[in-house]
């Protein structure tokens, strides 16, 4: 389920003339039952709100004077978001026959006497916002609005605004329409409203509510998706120069292929676009690869296991992402691991729509072709993930079928794909005569033709602060330490750029020790996790050639790729 939670307007939208409809009740009811939670977000006073409409106690939050006061009616509890006006500031509109309403934090008149408030404002001083309505005339502290108020009522009921859709009519809605996942405008609506809404009902007012509540049960508003393209997630370029985008909901997603030609540069570019879009993912990471990735939240590492419990309380909050590193558990255990693992965020995301993605590193971990598909009791709704493997052939066939997106690279991405579309049954016309770059991706998308070449993007400034640290940063235990033949230096290179400067420094004896050993390969390979680096030192550590030659041939090789990070 996408929606968790349904945010409506009152006035003008739910209500008419002060009043809800029994069928917007009725309908009310219908939704609460799928386990959806609802917030009534409204420029009225609270007290006001609660004699016109009873049935309030429907609603788990009511987010009142305009975003300025959040009320439970389960416990009666109500949190104030800002403070009220100077009482002089109030006793001058009022000594200037300005009819006010005052709320607990809100001040409200109306049109024609808002000239009148905005000089008042500026009399004292203040630092208050004006916020209009149809006529009304709100004053709020600076920041608050109905979308800031909405965001903090998901925020304690630990769900975002990426699981909301909101329905409005009026000025004031738009932060709110803008603030959710999905914005609907009731057919009265101001045209300025509708031209902003993804959807607009045919119904007005109430029987407008009863439309949306009816698409939200029938499909949750599935088809709207398309709609939907400024939550898309740019992966790359297809070969015309047009963006190629997901969708960030309903995609089940392979990357396969060999390793050191992308793969880890593509899901890291696709986890910079969840950052910045700000959907929840959790990685999965068998190697700890991703220990160092920046602005995520690490459980567990190279000796310590990951703990289910913290794992779980930090994706309880949806501004956090989270990589679990499994690197200290067992291989053979890794499996019952992420079986118990993923039982437990399949509940979460069940009760708040988060984490919005997860990402499967090194998938055949995880989800071995030797493991039932019972392991695992995977849900049938089981979505939004990614996982990475070198061949779909490792994985539980089962959970491959799954699949409506599949991307291969490596050496032979045609070659991949013709071994994933066999395994699952799906036909796949591969174009023949493909010409394949390094970032270059074949991609199949379940119902949408033959596979087509894609040319992957890049992270941005967040990963390169990712890759600054194997070129000039510290690597700590994972630095490379010349010894020797005879084990009688230790010298330690913390980082590619030393490497380079201590390598050209050493004796040839010591040199050659370590390259006739592929120590610079292994290195390149487990500890600066470049596959494609490891691979071309393995060439030169075959190739019999002298000391000089063998270090100027890699730290070619180094400078061409970790230059620009340092």
């Amino acid at each position: 389920m996408r929606y968790h939670v349904f945010t409506t307007d009152y006035d003008g939208t739910l209500a008419v003339n002060d009043r809800v409809s029994a069928e917007s009740v009725r309908s009310l009811i219908r939704l609460k039952a799928t386990g959806r939670k609802l917030v009534l977000v409204t420029g009225r006073e609270l007290d006001e709100l609660k004699n016109v409409f009873p049935e309030h106690r429907l609603f788990d939050r009511i987010v009142a004077e305009n975003g300025a006061l959040i009320y439970r009616p389960a416990t009666l509890e109500i949190k104030l978001l800002g403070q009220l006006p100077p009482v002089d500031f109030i006793d001058s509109l009022r000594s200037k026959n300005v009819p006010v309403s005052v709320g607990r934090v809100i001040v409200a008149t109306h049109e024609p006497y808002h000239a009148t408030v905005l000089e008042t404002i500026k009399e004292k001083g203040l630092e208050y916002q004006v916020i209009f309505n149809k006529g009304a005339v709100m004053i709020l502290p600076p920041g608050i609005n109905k979308a800031t108020g909405l965001h903090e009522a998901l925020r304690e009921m630990s769900t975002c605004a990426h699981n909301t859709i909101a329905i409005g009519d009026a000025e004031n809605d738009n932060a709110m329409l803008q603030f959710a996942e999905c914005a609907v405008a009731v057919n009265n609506a101001l045209s300025q409203v509708k031209e902003a809404a993804d959807w607009i009902t045919e119904p007005s007012y109430g029987e407008g509510v009863q439309q949306l509540i009816a698409a939200l049960i029938n499909d949750d508003l599935c088809n709207l998706d398309i709609k939907m393209t400024r939550h898309y997630l740019k992966i790359g370029e297809e070969m015309d120069g047009s963006p190629f985008l997901i969708s960030p909901y309903d995609n089940r997603i392979l990357l396969a292929g060999t390793s050191g030609f992308g793969k880890s540069t593509l899901a890291a570019a696709l986890l910079e676009k969840l950052i910045v879009k700000q959907y929840q993912f959790c990685v999965i990471d068998p190697e700890g690869d991703y220990l160092d990735f920046p602005d995520v939240v690490t459980v567990g590492n190279s000796v310590q296991p990951p703990v289910i419990t913290e794992v779980l309380r930090l994706l309880h909050q949806a501004e956090e992402n989270v990589v679990v590193c499994i690197l200290a558990i067992p291989f053979n255990d890794r499996p019952a691991f992420f079986a118990k693992l993923m039982n437990e965020i399949f509940i979460l995301r069940a009760h708040t729509g988060h984490p919005h993605f997860l990402v499967l590193d090194e998938a055949h971990h995880l989800i071995p072709k030797e493991n039932c598909s019972t392991f695992y009791n995977f849900p049938e709704d089981l979505n939004n993930f990614m996982a990475i493997t070198t061949r779909p052939s490792l994985l539980n066939i089962d959970f491959l079928k799954r699949m409506n997106l599949a991307m291969t690279m490596g050496e032979l991405p045609d070659k991949t794909m013709h071994s994933f579309t066999m395994l699952v049954g799906e036909e796949a016309d591969i174009p023949k005569g493909l010409v394949f770059q390094k970032g270059d991706v074949l991609v199949w998308q379940k119902q949408k033709g033959s596979p087509r070449l894609v040319r992957s993007d890049m992270p941005g400034q967040l990963m390169m602060r990712h890759k600054r640290k194997y070129a000039a940063g510290d690597m700590g235990n994972n630095s490379f330490y010349f010894k020797g033949p005879s084990c009688k230096l230790n010298l330690k290179a913390n980082n590619l750029l030393i490497f380079i400067q201590m390598a050209a420094g050493v004796d040839d004896e010591t040199w050659l020790y370590h390259l006739h050993r592929h120590d610079y390969s292994k290195w390149f390979r487990n500890s600066v996790k470049n596959e494609l680096l490891a691979e071309r030192t393995e060439r030169i550590e075959n190739r019999e050639q002298g000391a000089d030659c063998s270090r100027q041939a890699i730290f070619k090789l180094i400078l061409e790729d970790y230059t620009a990070a340092a």
